[in-house]
């Protein structure tokens, strides 16, 4: 586990009135979606000629380079998928989209999210005769289908039924040779929203951020449990599995996960987190000179610290640009000389100063304790750090890296304890019973922080829950 934490990947999909590069399209959607996924991505393209494929390990721009973009056929509908693994490793045989071939039907699925019973999934699939040939939880999830499907009178019924015996968190692109289905768990823990262009082109994507990079106005978010077909005859929607189980979506992608300038379930990410920085200010007040923040996701809430405290807000740490998390090997000296690479200090903001330090989040400590002795390297007087989450203390199994509590280092040790641990002069967190404040409801899963996980999970995953 590295210092920070991942989400699982994120998904893009398209289809247009007439044939055109889907596929530049696709990229230009994926590209924008990096941040949730940078281990590996795929696109597949559906056109007259058959389907066109290309996967690949590492970041977006390395894998689809401007001659692979144009060797890719023209067509009318494209998938493509961005992926940092939960379930299964890291491997080329784990990209996505996952195609499948099958006398009922090809298709190829991408999948955002962690499915909770997959060991007993795949036990049961494997008895029954199927060969599974990767260890991710996506095939698993495209063998439910295909075994409905043999009965099924079509593949949106296939879908519905599959819905009922995999468990867990699933946002999910199925394109056939004539539609995109869109599915969303009946807890809707992972976000999936689709929008429309002025030419009739229907997008659906993990953010609102991917919808407007490639010129699309946002229609709605999938409600939980909604199948949503984009095909010959339109949009449409069923809703057998919504409102079957409490809405339950991740609180963590507003603290974190997604891009500040999405939009998810109708909460603007950027204010969302500006709150955080607002309830952090009143439940951990402190004297400073100057509020800086961990760059990107502790920008927002830095400003919302700032502008609740009266402290002023400056920009004190610079992050590159030009370094992705593939470039880091997961060694713990590499993770240390990767904190260098990535961020770097602005002295002037922080030399002899008070600092009130915001982040979202503190995993393991290691990123926290080398920007501290960043910062007290360029002179600050004090480092006061402020996370705008409550202490990480759980497992997450819904589609996050964080499988264990082995190196979660509110685990293991108290607040002072941490405190002397990162060389800092005080931290605080933001209060459990305030992440109601960043959605304005309480219909939000906060598993990590509480331990109230939703659905039961597998014991094979569970043994240290």
């Amino acid at each position: 586990m590295t210092d920070e934490v991942h989400e699982e990947c994120g998904v893009f999909g398209v289809m247009t009135p007439e044939s055109c590069d889907v596929a530049r399209l696709t990229y230009y959607g994926l590209h924008s979606l990096q941040h949730r996924g940078q281990e590996s991505c795929g696109i597949v393209v559906d056109s007259v000629d058959g389907t066109w494929s290309h996967k690949g390990m590492g970041l977006i721009g390395e894998v689809f380079t401007r001659e692979v973009l144009d060797l890719a056929p023209k067509g009318r509908i494209s998938v493509g998928h961005v992926r940092y693994g939960t379930t299964g490793g890291s491997n080329i045989i784990n990209c996505q989209p996952l195609e499948i071939r099958h006398e009922r039907g090809n298709f190829s699925i991408v999948h955002n999210g962690n499915l909770t019973n997959t060991c007993g999934m795949r036990k049961s699939l494997e008895k029954t005769g199927s060969i599974l040939h990767t260890t991710s939880d996506t095939e698993v999830i495209a063998y439910a289908i295909i075994r409905e499907a043999l009965t099924a009178d079509s593949m949106e019924d296939a879908v519905s039924r599959a819905m009922e015996s995999i468990k867990g968190a699933y946002s999910l692109l199925i394109m056939t040779e004539d539609r995109i289905i869109c599915v969303r768990d009946p807890h809707g823990f992972r976000p999936l929203i689709y929008g429309k262009m002025s030419d009739g082109t229907v997008v659906v994507a993990s953010e609102s951020c991917a919808l407007t990079t490639v010129g699309a106005e946002p229609v709605r978010d999938l409600d939980p449990g909604e199948i949503l077909t984009i095909g010959p005859d339109g949009i449409v929607s069923r809703r057998e599995h919504c409102g079957t189980r409490p809405r339950r979506s991740c609180v963590f992608e507003y603290i974190y996960f997604a891009r500040t300038d999405s939009v998810i379930d109708g909460v603007s990410v950027h204010a969302a987190r500006i709150r955080s920085g607002i309830e952090l200010a009143r439940s951990s007040p402190v004297e400073a000179d100057v509020v800086i923040g961990v760059p990107d996701a502790g920008t927002d809430a830095a400003l919302g610290y700032s502008r609740e405290s009266g402290i002023p807000f400056g920009i004190g740490l610079l992050k590159s640009r030009y370094v992705g998390r593939t470039f880091i090997s997961p060694g713990q000296d590499e993770r240390v000389r990767g904190v260098w690479l990535k961020l770097s200090v602005i002295k002037e903001t922080v030399s002899g100063k008070r600092v009130v330090l915001v982040d979202d989040s503190i995993v393991r400590g290691t990123t926290m304790r080398r920007i501290v002795k960043l910062l007290r390297e360029a002179g600050a007087k004090e480092i006061h750090i402020r996370i705008s989450a409550p202490p990480f203390t759980n497992p997450c199994y819904y589609g996050t890296d964080v499988g264990s509590r082995k190196g979660l280092i509110a685990c293991d040790y108290s607040i002072p304890e941490i405190t002397r641990i990162l060389d800092a002069d005080s931290i605080g967190y933001l209060p459990l019973e305030k992440l109601s404040t960043l959605v304005g409801c309480d219909e939000y899963c906060s598993a990590c922080f509480d331990a109230e996980y939703p659905l039961p999970i597998d014991g094979d995953m569970s043994a240290d829950v």
